[in-house]
């Protein structure tokens, strides 16, 4: 009889006695084969867990009730008309990163305007929590805590990391307690998915669930590389689409909260444009990548740097840009002062050109100019008062009384976070408002009593 014939009969007995073999059976593995055991994450896990804390917080928030404001109402039963406070309670995860100093890593969206943090180690302390700093344009922020027998996690450079490495997201989803979960890093670079200004997120199919926020995403050796921060999902669930800040980006933010309390970002100077066909038709150009320079500011670094309307600006420190965004995202993710490389067309001619970024200044911006409904409103930046409370939107800076906001109820002091569906963070979410020109102006806006809406005629 053929040999042959014998081995595949015996591989095939093999595998119909594994599958008549009861199911636990089946699943038990040996823990040694050919003499090596199974590999395992429990030895690197025993390093990562005891830094991974658990954050929860409370904030007051003034509600009013809307029969405050009828006079018969609070006439009848003696109301004053004030507001009544309500406590929101919220979860999330954090990683120390300095055990000395008792530094802890995590979400702006975790701790940003709590009144109250309380930090949960691993062996069951809690401790109370010092907000040191936040940045919501990148959604990073620094908690400080006071506590002896402390374990930090070694912070790895995430410029190193490639898609297809293996990674590991450890957190708190749920306020079930610590958990694991294990999957490969499924892209880099993600940017334009809502919530902060500057993105450049890596992607992992790592379960991601609401309290993971602020975890850690470690590699195989167990050092950081990653803060879990947001899930892409349509049922509010894990699906395998999770994203995290690098370490790269939440490193340099940490190090300016830290000193300085606030970030304080680097500009260009210049207004960019998307380039459409028609655009690279006019210009000369082979394709539609890059940032048009539409605008260059008197005395900005671009303007020390040489650059002029008509430029196409390409590539920023050896990376290639597709679009206006990237360019405007690349800028905000560097600190002021630090000197940019910038790969520019000029006429079917490539060069190289440095430009120094300098400081980014309050900016204002008239909402006259955005949508005829806004005249007479100036937005501005957030002060340094407004930043700290950990808020991330645009300050309105003045209304005039005249005009059809005040009337709708917008006053200065406001914060607009919203605008209809759309996240608002920074004046640069405001550009596109005048392209899009919506049937009813909704503002999402939140005062001293809370949030309310504005929807503007």
């Amino acid at each position: 009889m053929d040999r042959r014939f014998l081995r595949r009969s015996a591989a095939l007995f093999a595998i119909v006695a594994m599958a008549a073999l009861p199911i636990g059976a089946r699943a038990a593995l040996p823990p040694v084969v050919n003499g090596q055991p199974l590999p395992s994450l429990a030895p690197m896990l025993q390093n990562v867990t005891p830094a991974v804390v658990n954050i929860s917080t409370k904030t007051r928030v003034r509600v009013r009730n809307p029969f405050f404001d009828d006079p018969v109402f609070r006439q009848f039963f003696g109301l004053n008309g004030s507001s009544r406070e309500q406590v929101e309670q919220s979860l999330g995860s954090g990683v120390i990163v300095d055990a000395a100093k008792g530094y802890i890593l995590t979400n702006n969206h975790v701790v940003g305007g709590a009144d109250d943090i309380t930090v949960t180690l691993q062996d069951g302390r809690n401790v109370k929590g010092t907000l040191v700093g936040t940045d919501p344009a990148t959604d990073v922020a620094v908690v400080k805590i006071n506590a002896t027998h402390l374990q930090a996690l070694p912070i790895a450079d995430s410029s190193s990391l490639r898609v297809g490495d293996f990674v590991v997201a450890v957190g708190d989803p749920f306020g079930l307690g610590q958990t694991v979960t294990s999957g490969i890093i499924s892209a880099l670079g993600r940017s334009g998915l809502g919530g902060s200004s500057f993105q450049n997120f890596i992607q992992t199919d790592a379960s991601i669930n609401p309290g993971n926020s602020g975890g850690a995403l470690v590699n195989l050796r167990g050092e950081l590389v990653g803060i879990n921060t947001m899930i892409l999902s349509p049922s509010g669930g894990n699906v395998g689409i999770g994203f995290a800040i690098p370490t790269k980006i939440a490193s340099e933010v940490m190090q300016q909260l830290i000193a300085h309390g606030k970030v304080s970002r680097g500009s260009l100077g210049v207004q960019t444009q998307d380039i459409t066909p028609n655009i690279a038709k006019l210009l000369g150009l082979k394709d539609n990548n890059g940032a048009v320079v539409t605008r260059v500011m008197p005395g900005s670094a671009a303007d020390h740097a040489g650059l002029q309307v008509g430029d196409v600006v390409t590539g920023i420190n050896g990376t290639t840009l597709q679009n206006a965004d990237q360019l405007s995202n690349a800028e905000g993710l560097l600190p002021a002062n630090s000197t940019v490389t910038l790969s520019v067309l000029r006429k079917g001619t490539t060069r190289q050109v440095n430009a120094q970024l300098a400081p980014e200044k309050l900016a204002m911006l008239d909402g006259g100019k955005l949508d005829p409904r806004l005249a007479g409103v100036t937005f501005s930046d957030l002060n340094d008062q407004q930043a700290s409370q950990g808020t991330a939107g645009i300050a309105v800076a003045a209304v005039s009384p005249a005009s059809r906001a005040a009337q709708a109820g917008l006053s200065a002091g406001d914060v607009i976070v919203g605008i209809g569906n759309r996240r608002v963070t920074s004046l640069r979410d405001l550009q596109g408002l005048a392209a899009l020109r919506p049937r009813q102006l909704v503002l999402l806006v939140a005062t001293d009593e809370g949030l309310n809406y504005v929807v503007i005629q």
